[in-house]
């Protein structure tokens, strides 16, 4: 469900989207967005009246000084760099595979810091919403036990994207790791972590 946020074109709730076995995930549970620099007074004030337990920017801390987020003295905020090399990360077209190979363990760090937030709603956001925030969303809808292709139909909501990067990204996590779960777990995600992330978004 897209949320009206003006000056902030890739705000949604992922509530409703369904899961394998006919449940679906909880509405206002997760929430992804682009940059909170675009917000306008009336956009925070939407923000914050969702009562985030955990607002969660993926950015690396030189574009957060750039472009400061107007909620970052929220104890809700939370900056937690999901790439590790800011030196010219340049995506390859219709994949985010290199982004999964090189990244599993600020992946991992991410479930953790979601699994642990008190009960609400988690807010993901990066820059642009598309390539960090993307990728991480998909995962989680992944270990939630959403589809793949529903998964990248979702993916493809955002501007500027084409549902086969995320396809292709998710058949490489089935290929390589054996899954999404498999590959989290590689990562370093507990099994309790992931039932925590499952408790945290499904319905019951």
């Amino acid at each position: 469900m897209g949320l009206d946020w003006p000056d902030c074109s890739n705000a949604r709730d992922l509530g409703g989207t369904p899961t394998r076995d006919g449940r679906r995930i909880r509405s206002g549970a997760l929430i992804r967005s682009d940059s909170h620099g675009l917000l306008t007074t009336a956009s925070v004030a939407a923000v914050r009246a969702l009562r985030p337990a955990l607002i969660l920017d993926l950015r690396w801390p030189r574009e957060c000084e750039l472009d400061p987020s107007p909620v970052a003295a929220d104890p809700a905020y939370r900056n937690l760099p999901l790439l590790s090399d800011p030196i010219g990360y340049d995506p390859p077209e219709h994949t985010y595979a290199p982004l999964l190979d090189h990244n599993g363990e600020r992946i991992a760090d991410a479930f953790r810091v979601i699994a642990a937030a008190p009960p609400g709603a988690v807010l993901v956001h990066c820059r642009g919403g598309r390539d960090r925030t993307g990728a991480l969303i998909a995962l989680l809808l992944g270990a939630a036990g959403v589809a793949p292709e529903t998964i990248a139909a979702d993916f493809a909501r955002t501007p500027g994207t084409e549902a086969v990067a995320m396809r292709n990204t998710l058949t490489h996590a089935e290929q390589r790791y054996g899954g999404v779960e498999a590959y989290l777990r590689q990562a370093g995600v507990p099994d309790e972590g992931l039932a925590a992330i499952r408790e945290r978004l499904v319905e019951p």
